[in-house]
Formats: C-alpha cells, structure tokens, sequence
C-alpha cells in the first residue's frame, strides 16, 4: 500500500472524482443526528455542495484510493479500514493507497476515542466497498449485453461466468462513474472473506521504519516559526511579570508575549518564545524570567489529596437496601484501594502547527479528534467554520490526550500574534508535568456472600476527582452520586447475577486538571472491582475463575470463561505458582487474562506469563488485536509497577523519563493473546486489553504470598 501527501477534499474530487476517469464514491450524512446515511457520486457532493466521509475512488489504472476521517496513532485504522473496503471491493491490499482526510462536521462522529473506529463504521465501510464493486459489476454487464447477475468480481476485475470474458476496474470506471450507487447492497458473510479476518501486515510498518511517515513534529511548512512556552507550574498561575532581556538576546528570537490556553473552560496561561529554529525558541526560553502570581487556589501536595479522599470514602450513601443485604449475607469483607494520577507521556510529544490568516485557519498535527478542533477554533476565534481546516498527521500515541483543545488553540494564538505559521512544541517536560492528567481515585468494598458460596451484596464507593480543570476546596455541599450506571470495567453479567449492588461517587476536590487516560474510567475502576471479586472468591472459599463463571451467566461469558481456562491451562496450577484473574468489559468487548508469577531464587517475584483473551465479536485484522492487546498489557505494567504523577506545593514532581519510569523490555513477560469466534458485533480493541492486566497481576501475587496489594503502583521486589 502506498502513502500520498494530504491533499484538500475539494482538489481530490475535482481532479480524481470529477474528472471523467475515476469512480468516486462515498458516505454521506445527510444530516447531523440522522443515524442512517447514503453512499453518492462525488459529483453529486459537489453539485450539493456538501462533503463525503471515507471517500474511496479508482482511477483508469484500477488504482484505489481512500480518504480516512479517522486518526491514526498506531491502532491500526490505516490497515484496517483499507482491509473493510478491499474485501467486499473485491481488490488486493496492494492496489490501495490512503490518505487521511480534514476535519468536517458533515461527516457526523468523528472522534478517534472509545475504540470506536471499527465498531462504530465497519458497516458502512463494507457497504462503500460492495456500492463500489455493483457499480463496476454493472458498468461490464451493459458493455457486454448481459445481466448483471451473470457477473461477479474478483481481483480488480469483472468476469463473465458464462465466457470467461474479463474487464478490468480500470477500464469500467468511466461507464461506473454514471451509474447511480446502489441503495441496497448484499454483503458477504465472514465465511466467505477473503482479507477481513486475515492476520496481512500492516501498511504503515515501513514508512515508520525507514521515516516516511509524517508525524506531527516531521511537518514543515515555508516561512515556519517556532514556539516553545513557559509555563506555570501551578497550571492556574497567572503571569505576574516577566523579565525576556537576556531571551532576546539569543540569535533567531522573533518575539517573547503572554499566551494562553483553554483547560475545561479555564485559560492557564504561559509567555511565548517564538524563533527562527526550534533549537533556538528552547536555548532562549531557558533564560526566560517568570514571577508567577498563584494566589487564589490551593498548592496541594500527593498526602493532601490522598488524605482528602480518604475522609470522603467513609460518608454514608441513601443505600438502607444495601445495608440490609449485607447485614444477612453469611461473611462480609470489606477493603479500600488507591489508584495513582498518571501522565499519557506519549512517544511523540504534544505539538501543533498553527498558520492564522485574516479569515481562515489552518492546522497541521498530531490531532486525535480533528472535528472537536475544528468546531472549537471556529467559535473561539471568530471564523466560519469552512474556513477553519485540520489537518492530521500520523500520532505518536494519543491515549485520550491527543483529543483534547489546548494546544491547538495555543498554536493559533502564537500565529495570530505572528501573522506567520507556527509550530508550537512542548517539550517532554512540558507534555509530562502540566497536565490534564488521569485523576486518581480511592475505593472502599465492601461485600459479603450467603451459604451458597455467591456474591449477595456488592459495593463499591469511589472517591476521585471528577474529570474537568478541578474544583476549588469551598464550602459548598458535595453532591453524592448513587447507583449511577454502575462501575466502569465491571462484566455487565454481574448486574443479573448480584442481587444488592450499590455504587457512589464523591468527587474529590482539586485544582489539578485530569482528563480520560487509554480505556476512561475502566482503567482506574476495573482494578478496585476485580480485585475485590477475588476477595469474595477467597472468602467464600472458592476458586477465583470458577466463582466468577459462576456470577457470569449469559451464553458469551459463559465462552469465554472457559476460553479462558483452555488456554492458560488454569487446571493445571502447583502449591508454588501464582495465578491471577480478572474479567473486565468495556467499549464493547469483553477481556479476560490470567497473569502467572513465581519466585525467582533470590526469592524476588517475577512475572512469568500473561494468557490474553478478548471477545471484540467481528474483527478485520488478528494480528493488529494481538499487537494493540500486547500494548495494552504493556501499558498497564508501567502503570502498575514503575510510574506514578505526584504533587508537591501544587507542582508536578515528575518531568521526564528518568523519575516517571517507563518499562523496559527485559521486564516485559511472554504475552500470549487469544481471540474469541463468534458472530457478535464488534466491539473496541485498542483499550478494552488494559484494565484486566493490574488486577490479574496483584490476585496473582496473593495466590503466591497471601499478601494482597492494594495500592498502585508498587515495587515487585518489595512485595
């Protein structure tokens, strides 16, 4: 598969679509909130003066095309939706490039968050394909004077079946281009696929090997500045003052000014250094001279913030039905859990690339959600919104962060004031100390089982902060939410299959900015919830995989519990070995992994092996689940064992790798990642894989020691 340079939707369908000699076709909302949409001609969009999403278009060499309004930061889509189309197109992966495609409101949802790439348009995917392929099918059958039911595509081509007799995509596409897209199509069953399913490589792989791929730190553009800004270390501080004599004395400094950036509605601000290299821009902010002015809200520290949450657990919730149900269970326990905050410390830093004109913007960058930014700039800064056009580039990992406005808006504003493009780069001290960060969070569980060995009442308070710019510590009355959806990760079969449940939130109060982190909610929640299943399983005297298939009642769970139980071999346990489970679901699918650990001989635990299991019902690409789950697991270790976000006097106390320590790979375990079969709809793949692996982990540990851990993260070799 081949890589182009982005190209303007309007210049694509005017020299591709519009052009006589290439079929383009696409899906079209034809209106915001209309859940059903239409496949058209391009020309048709440009005759109604509206946009297409995931265009695909073949030209007279039967070369295809497609334009992706979905990210890419490494999960996959640029493999993935390619693979969707091919198939019912009826093409090979080697004749297909792609192209991502601007922002535009018109093409509905468009954030890439919530795995929700595959599982939210798949179907209309494989229906542009198979339009597509009717259309080429029917342009042959009218050449040749025969029904169209008498053909069939294969291979970039239409075939007679009765005389063998062949035409290629490449010269039917002009007769295709008049043809009206069909309004139904009949698409495949998995059976019968040819490339969905197929575990093909990735297109991607060697442009990011040999540095084709355009990152948002690898765009230029001519007469580029560069900007690096210093900011508070106290995210609200304000800019008291600032002394910028010796930074302009450095060669190439254009400009020093105060700028600023929204955070949930609050502007933090910072002073910009804009210059001629970025070297330059970051050699002259080191000399730069701030008086911050951080009065008007608090400087807590970690023990603060802990010690806050800790008072909030132990409020009463309106629960009297629980209560009681706890009081008649046979054994109750009940034990508290801490969460840590974290930074998304992504591989590719935050940066943006910003070019503000007297009536247009145009952005370049790693954007994760191109449509957010689009609407935001337009309503922030004045400019209608078709004047106001994002661009992305290839993400060096997003995991929510990449989603949000700040830095776009801060690019924007440094252009403004430059009448010049700008790229704006934050450094990893900036990207990993300034936050929104993941909030952290304390539980108290409690929870008791009656004399048949099942769960009988069940409950779980969490205090954490809510997501947002954070709250003053007022007087105002805490507002207690109860039983409000449930818990985040937990299996939904335990809804049925526990009789008392109760759930409530206090939100903790902080000027700390947090935010969603790689699977929101489920990746702080799931680990309270699931390690506290295996409490009551060790209460009740129970085995842990078996008392939760006990609780896990439907057909699926059912499936995957004994999936699960198949492949890490759990009946095959010893006195001295440790094993851990934990069944998680959320955005769709269903994960189950069982982590094994065992005592090295100088008695310190390692982690042996972590058996993966993921039920994302229909899937495109196995090998892109393997790797997205891996990265997961991988992801949740360092979470779990090596870093932490901690504040002191209001400040981030880790800036960079050498204290916010990353995993390295001799301490990465075999990962051996499994995929159920089933007929389901899909579900997400690139976040469902990681709330399972800590509590897997820490249930493992108190298989082999008897000691449970509760706190997150700790040290392996302390335990």
């Amino acid at each position: 598969m081949k890589h182009k340079q982005d190209l303007s939707r309007r210049a694509f369908l005017l020299n591709a679509g519009l052009s006589g000699v290439a079929l383009t076709i696409g899906y079209y909302w034809p209106a915001l909130g209309k859940s059903v949409g239409e496949i058209i001609h391009a020309g048709d969009a440009e005759n109604a003066a509206t946009e297409l999403m995931s265009w695909i278009s073949i030209d007279n060499s039967g070369k295809v095309t497609i334009f992706n309004h979905r990210s890419e930061m490494g999960q996959g889509t640029w493999q993935s939706i390619p693979q969707i189309i091919a198939e019912e197109l009826e093409v090979s992966m080697d004749q297909i490039s792609i192209r991502f495609a601007a922002a535009n409101r018109k093409y509905g949802p468009q954030p890439q968050e919530g795995s929700f790439s595959i599982r939210g348009w798949y179907q209309q995917l494989l229906r542009m394909g198979a339009s597509a392929r009717e259309m080429l099918i029917e342009a042959a059958a009218k050449q040749w004077g025969v029904a169209a039911t008498e053909c069939y595509a294969e291979n970039a081509a239409v075939i007679h079946r009765s005389t063998g007799r062949k035409l290629s995509y490449g010269a039917l596409v002009k007769d295709a281009s008049q043809i009206k897209p069909p309004s139904q199509v009949k698409l495949k069953e998995r059976k019968d696929y040819k490339v969905i399913g197929q575990p093909l490589r990735r297109n991607d792989t060697m442009a990011k090997v040999n540095g084709a791929a355009v990152f948002g730190l690898d765009k230029k553009l001519p007469g580029m500045l560069y900007a690096v800004v210093e900011r508070s270390p106290r995210f609200r501080g304000k800019v008291k003052s600032f002394d910028d004599s010796a930074t302009r004395s450095v060669n190439g400094v254009k400009h020093v000014f105060k700028v600023q950036r929204p955070v949930f509605g609050m502007l933090y601000e910072g002073v910009a250094v804009v210059a001629n290299s970025i070297w330059a821009a970051m050699q002259a902010c080191k000399l730069l001279k701030v008086e911050w002015d951080d009065d008007g809200f608090e400087h807590l520290d970690s023990e603060m913030l802990v010690a806050r949450m800790q008072e909030d657990l132990h409020k009463p919730l309106p629960s009297a039905a629980f209560e009681t149900a706890l009081q008649n269970a046979a054994i109750t326990i009940e034990a508290e859990y801490e969460m840590p905050y974290q930074s998304h410390s992504c591989m590719e830093p935050l940066n943006c690339i910003a070019d503000v004109k007297d009536n247009s913007i145009e952005i370049w960058g790693p954007i994760q959600e191109a449509l957010w930014i689009q609407v935001d700039l337009s309503e922030r800064m004045h400019i209608p919104i078709e004047n106001v056009t994002v661009n992305m580039t290839f993400l060096g990992g997003g995991f929510g962060r990449k989603a949000f406005l700040d830095y776009p808006v801060e690019a924007a504003l440094i252009s403004k004031e430059m009448k010049a493009p700008v790229q704006v780069m934050w450094t990893r001290e900036d990207d990993m100390s300034m936050g929104p960060f993941r909030g952290g969070a304390l539980y108290r569980c409690r929870g008791g089982v009656d004399a048949q060995k099942k769960i009988a009442a069940f409950q779980i308070v969490t205090a954490a902060q809510y997501m947002g710019a954070g709250t003053d510590n007022d007087a105002e009355q805490q507002t207690v939410t109860t039983n409000s959806g449930g818990i985040a990760g937990l299996a939904s079969d335990y809804y049925q299959s526990i009789p008392h449940y109760s759930f409530g939130t206090l939100p903790t109060k902080s000027p700390i900015p947090t935010m969603w982190w790689r699977a929101p909610g489920a990746n702080v929640d799931a680990f309270a919830a699931e390690c506290f299943i295996d409490e009551l399983a060790h209460l009740a005297s129970q085995d842990p995989l078996a008392f939760r298939k006990a609780h896990l009642t439907s057909a699926r769970y059912q499936a995957l519990v004994n999936k699960l139980a198949a492949i890490s071999s759990w009946e095959s346990r010893r006195r001295n070995d440790g094993w851990g489970v934990a069944i998680t679901e959320c955005f769709g699918s269903m994960v189950g992994q069982v982590v094994k650990v065992s005592r090295r001989p100088d008695q310190k635990i390692k982690i042996d092996k972590v058996f993966a299991l993921i039920d994302c019902g229909w899937y495109v690409n196995p090998d892109i689940i393997r790797a997205q789950i891996e990265g997961s697991i991988i992801m949740g270790l360092g979470a779990a064992l090596n870093h932490a976000t901690h504040f002191k006097e209001g400040k981030a106390v880790e800036r960079n790798f050498n204290s916010y320590l990353m995993p390295r790979i001799n301490e990465i375990p075999e990962i051996e990642v499994h995929i159920m079969e089933n007929g389901e709809k899909p579900g997400g793949v690139g976040e469902p894989g990681l709330p399972a692996f800590a509590p897997a982990l820490c249930n493992a540990i108190f298989d082999l020691t008897g000691k449970r851990v509760r706190k997150l993260p700790f040290k392996l070799e302390e335990v």
